[in-house]
């Protein structure tokens, strides 16, 4: 779950259009019910995506409240299970956003997916409805509209308001306040089911990522009878979504940064930062002041503190790239060329604009600036690192009423739920928040397990060997467990060996 793409080195290009986007009220119906399969018709993908990968085009309803309101061609694609005689059923799967797509995930699981589970599962990706072949929504952002990250301050916060204000007219001036509300985690539950439906299958298994975990979660809520085998990977706390699960980036950042202190002070010989963590949180926020003053240049860009400060939030849950972090800002801070950090890469119109269509139309949020406006006042002295971000306002702010009142998950669904300690986009917190909500789960957290996402990452084989288990015998541990992290240098050498799986 995030406005920026992690690991942009693995982002592809967005894929064409494999079918029609919005059909009017005339279009194909939608599939059958539960329990009567639509024939698919699987063919060859757009040239964009990985070989080896079949394609096919589920039509279901824009509004499932109004079934003449038009319909969705939604985007999917398969790698069928390597051993017929074995096959299960189908693993649908979710990397994240909301806002991101999909269809290319099964090359990517193909991969990190032992013999044992490949043979048992067709392993279905899917453009959620919105985005990449699925009806996308294009708003017209422009550059600023796009870059999701504002710090505040009281003089910029007129802009910021006026900003975050013009991507919600924009997209409601475009689509419609109606339209817009249909592109919702609710639907998207739905046509998963219909998915379902459409591959002829009485119950589906599910890998959901971050925004993906609370996709999952919803469809345990709505359709609980139909759950296989659930693996919910790096958690969204369903109790808090939206407007917590960013606030929370805030305090989060501060707990990392006290420990990324004390482990840098421990290796003082290594970095030069300072003995003590007091020395070297000192030797960070002068950086952060001298640059405020007067922007510090990586390559040939100039960046104010606040820029510096939102740069390191993510690093600093990694602790050795923090302290490289850090060093370079120092030497860059003291007049020494130092080379240009890659970009942030700045998620197209469609992501964003589906980002904020979904995350705005699922729950409620405060309608008054006003509120935003005193939250992030507060986040910015209690979290200084980055609580003047994470507390801003957003242009759900000025969104258009909800479709539907947002999902109360609470039942007793199975499901895996798997963990880093140290996630800067989804804190253990919502972890353990999600394992409330789902009282038949449970949950595999990575002691002192770094970054955004377990399965498929190279983090933990213990994780995933858990994981592989419960998807080939159905049999959850007995109790939440935890495991160690695979070595740091184990880590860097199996990044080596492929393409981790992309959190999105």
């Amino acid at each position: 779950m995030q406005v920026r793409r992690l690991a942009t080195a693995l982002v592809v290009s967005m894929i064409a259009t494999l079918a029609p986007a919005l059909g009017g009220p005339s279009a194909a119906a939608a599939p059958a019910a539960d329990g009567q399969e639509r024939k698919l018709s699987w063919k060859g993908c757009a040239p964009e995506l990985p070989a080896g990968l079949e394609c096919a085009t589920v039509t279901v309803p824009q509004d499932y409240r109004n079934p003449g309101a038009g319909t969705i061609g939604m985007a999917i694609s398969r790698l069928a299970a390597t051993d017929p005689a074995k096959r299960r059923g189908a693993l649908l799967i979710n990397p994240g956003g909301p806002g991101a797509w999909g269809l290319d995930m099964p090359v990517y699981l193909q991969e990190a997916f032992p013999a044992s589970v490949r043979e048992r599962y067709d392993l279905i990706g899917f453009d959620p409805r919105g985005v990449g072949s699925s009806a996308p929504i294009t708003c017209g952002l422009s550059p600023e509209e796009l870059d999701g990250e504002r710090a505040w301050t009281p003089a910029a916060f007129p802009r910021h308001t006026a900003v975050t204000r013009s991507i919600a007219d924009k997209c409601r001036d475009k689509y419609g306040e109606e339209t817009l509300s249909r592109f919702n985690t609710r639907n998207t539950a739905r046509d998963m089911d219909r998915i379902r439906a459409a591959l002829g299958e009485r119950k589906i298994s599910f890998l959901g990522y971050s925004y993906g975990t609370y996709l999952g979660a919803v469809y345990t809520q709505m359709f609980p009878r139909r759950v296989d085998r659930f693996i919910l990977d790096s958690a969204i706390d369903p109790a808090t979504a939206w407007r917590h699960s960013f606030r929370v980036w805030g305090s989060e950042a501060e707990r990392a940064f006290k420990r990324w202190t004390e482990w840098t002070a421990a290796r003082s010989a290594s970095y030069g930062l300072g003995d003590t963590p007091a020395e070297v949180s000192r030797t960070f926020w002068d950086i952060i002041a001298r640059a405020d003053r007067e922007p510090i240049r990586l390559g040939d860009t100039p960046f104010s503190g606040a820029q510096l400060r939102a740069m390191t939030r993510t690093r600093i849950f990694k602790l050795r790239s923090g302290a490289e972090w850090v060093v370079e800002l120092k030497r860059a801070a003291a007049g020494e060329t130092v080379p240009a950090p890659l970009p942030p890469y700045l998620w197209d119109d469609n992501a964003t604009a589906m980002f904020w269509t979904v995350v705005c139309g699922d729950t409620a949020w405060s309608r008054n600036p006003e509120t935003y406006r005193r939250e992030a006042a507060r986040d910015a002295v209690r979290h200084p690192l980055y609580g003047d971000y994470s507390g801003n306002i957003a242009p759900c702010a000025f969104w258009g009423e909800n479709a539907e009142p947002a999902t109360r998950v609470a039942n007793g669904v199975p499901a895996l739920i798997l963990q880093n300690e140290w996630d800067s986009q989804t804190p253990l917190s919502n972890a353990r928040g999600l394992r409330r909500a789902l009282d038949g789960s449970r949950l595999v957290t990575v002691d002192e397990g770094e970054g955004h996402g377990v399965y498929g990452t190279f983090v933990s084989d213990c994780a995933e060997r858990i994981a592989n288990t419960y998807l080939v015998t159905g049999v959850l541990p007995a109790g939440d467990r935890v495991c160690e992290p695979n070595p740091a240098a184990a880590q860097r050498a199996r990044a080596g060996s492929r393409v981790p799986v992309p959190i999105r």
